[in-house]
């Protein structure tokens, strides 16, 4: 790797000095959970990413260690290790004990960055119960150790070193957060997605304590990305479409794919940073898809004079991946997840529609079966809203009246009711009696739901059972979807553990997925947890998830046990059902969550999906994963 002089002490600003990081851990790394935790790798990665877009590393290693710890090492330059000139001390040990140091405040070290702020490295060695840091640099190896944040020992030469580059090894610090174990199929899906963000990066991920380990190279970036997504898709047109453009230093890239299915899943980044709100640029993207596709809608006769395709119409169908890479991003919030920059909006519309526009006139065969598919949707659209006013008509008339299945709760403040979505007379029946009426609303689902992932709007508000769960949720759906008008802020699938019950449960999160997702992302989305067993003797009775739970009650309460198997809700007593899946100071609920959209839209489309093959693969390859499958 080339040698960078300019890179020195000298680089690194100091903007204040360290806060009591880990008084407020939280304030720098959203939460001290699993989540928190894993925020620790990806602030050294992004460090190292940084290195990347700057065009000095070309490969990032992370390794899993068996004691818990977790190893990154990068081919960068290395951070400086000489003495600043005005802190006296090496540079690398201020970045990592001074919070808002590092190169990244002016455009002469790195021209743009996702770690923006300077607090990734500090924040890291401060939640650390031990951090250690290599650099090689100029034909030595320089080493330091700390100990919750703070240096042992001053920095010291270790020898000659061939190369250039830094490794971070860190050991979270159990002090801090609630668990320390690191998953490795969370870091490896973070580390893929940045693989494809940075095409050509290679990246990898290997875990000691199991062996797995798996390398990451996209030379296509957002193409291969694009094509991994629709992996279980069919696409109408062989390889994605890819649009480029820079200038005033900023870089736009855009892969994008129409395929068969119904829903839209658009991606958007900037500097790597998954903007999950959209901003400037994701505005940018769809006003000039849309035009493009209406221009040569109209051009070649698609559309009669005064006609025009809605954006949902165009976008049907549509995966795409949009990477900005900005200088000076502004984002709106704390979190990092909606661009701000105006600027950004009128540079990706005029490059979306000037070279989408040009692909169109230059494949005729494949931009006439997507501006095809995309009439098709809007016809199916005008279906949806006649379908919409007739359901909207016919509540006028029942005198705006609530599903007459569903048992209301007496709270009318959403933030304190819940809505349990169960499935069946006899579970419906058992939790009516079961519940507190005071907040708990349960709504018993009669007939089939619908496989949304298969269909389109106008048919999926033709199923009963979906009508009635958009009614009483209230929030609407399509482009009247309002989040704010939800009138329960906890909804709670309660499925049987078998078979059909695990199905109503993946139908029923398909639906939230595709049509009320802001619901999953603010976290009102929950699966009950029903017990498979009850294990008693006498008076004492425990509850049991699985069968290792049941063994181990069986084994606390001696000889002589009843164990009573539950197959369903309905099996249970209204007692029961309290005690054990209703009681919120007992129950078990999981939060239902989208850690990675990318990886969770294949997996929908993979279950849900038409194809067979696919889904056949999966189950084949992840059954012996399965626990509590009651067939």
């Amino acid at each position: 790797m080339v040698e960078d002089p300019s890179y020195s002490a000298e680089s690194i600003q100091v903007l204040e000095g360290l806060s009591a990081i880990r008084k407020r851990p939280a304030m720098y790394i959203g939460s001290v959970d699993q989540r928190g935790l894993h925020h620790l790798i990806h602030e050294v990665v992004d460090n190292s990413i940084d290195e990347a877009m700057a065009g000095y590393c070309k490969a990032i290693d992370v390794v899993l260690e068996d004691d818990g710890s977790a190893t990154i090492t990068d081919d960068g330059r290395g951070i400086p290790v000489d003495v600043h000139p005005k802190y006296k001390r090496p540079a690398v040990e201020i970045v990592l004990t001074t919070l808002h140091s590092g190169g990244k405040f002016e455009h002469k070290t790195y021209r743009v960055s996702g770690g923006l702020h300077g607090v990734g490295l500090s924040v890291v060695n401060a939640l650390s119960s031990e951090l250690e840091v290599l650099v090689k640099r100029n034909g030595k190896a320089w080493g330091q150790r700390y100990e919750r944040g703070a240096p042992v020992a001053d920095l010291r030469a270790l020898g000659p070193a061939e190369g250039t580059g830094t490794t971070i090894k860190f050991q979270p610090d159990p002090e801090v957060f609630e668990t320390v174990e690191f998953d490795y199929e969370t870091v490896s899906h973070r580390l893929r997605e940045l693989a494809f963000l940075n095409a050509g990066l290679t990246i990898t991920v290997a875990d000691r304590r199991t062996g797995k380990e798996e390398a990451f190279q996209y030379v296509g970036g957002i193409a291969e990305y694009v094509k991994w997504i629709n992996k279980n898709k069919t696409p109408l047109h062989p390889e994605p479409i890819t649009l480029t453009k820079q200038g005033n230093g900023v870089q736009v890239d855009v892969a994008m794919q129409y395929t068969e299915a119904y829903a839209e899943s658009i991606y958007s980044f900037v500097n790597n940073i998954g903007t999950v709100e959209g901003g400037t640029h994701l505005t940018g993207f769809k006003a000039g898809q849309a035009r493009a596709m209406n221009n040569y809608a109209r051009e070649m006769k698609f559309l009669k004079n005064g006609e025009s395709l809605e954006g949902d119409d165009v976008r049907e169908g549509l995966t795409a991946v949009l990477s900005v890479k900005i200088p000076d991003p502004q984002f709106e919030g704390q979190t990092k997840t909606k661009l701000g920059n105006s600027e950004v909006k009128g540079l990706v519309d005029s490059l979306v529609y000037e070279q989408l526009y040009a692909y169109l006139l230059e494949h005729p065969k494949e931009a006439d079966i997507c501006v095809q598919k995309a009439i098709l949707a809007s016809q199916a659209r005008e279906a949806a809203r006649k379908a919409r006013e007739l359901t909207r008509r016919k509540g006028l008339l029942d005198g705006l009246s609530l599903p007459g299945k569903l048992a209301d709760c007496q709270e009318r403040d959403p933030a304190k009711a819940e809505l349990f979505i169960v499935e069946g007379i006899s579970a419906g029946g058992s939790t009516k009696m079961g519940r507190n009426r005071a907040f708990q609303a349960i709504l018993p689902l009669r007939g089939k739901v619908l496989n949304t992932e298969r269909a389109r709007l106008d048919q999926v508000l033709k199923n009963e059972a979906i009508r009635t769960l958009i009614t009483t949720i209230g929030t609407g759906i399509a482009d009247e979807f309002d989040a704010t008008q939800a009138r329960y802020h906890r909804i709670i699938i309660a499925a049987d553990a078998d078979v059909d019950g695990q199905h109503i449960r993946t139908l029923l999160l398909t639906f939230f997925y595709r049509y009320m997702k802001p619901l999953i992302d603010i976290g009102y989305i929950h699966i009950a947890q029903p017990p498979l067993f009850r294990v008693k003797k006498g008076k004492v009775s425990r509850w049991a998830y699985s069968d290792r739970e049941r063994d181990a009650h069986i084994d606390e309460l001696g000889e002589n046990c009843v164990v009573q198997r539950f197959k369903g809700l309905g099996e249970m007593n209204p007692e029961e059902l309290w005690e054990s899946t209703l009681d919120p100071a007992r129950r078990v609920l999981k939060l239902v969550t989208i850690e990675d959209a990318a990886l969770a839209e294949q997996m929908f489309t993979t279950l849900m999906g038409e194809i067979v093959e696919d889904r056949r693969n999966f189950i084949m390859e992840h059954a012996k994963e399965v626990v509590n499958l009651d067939v």
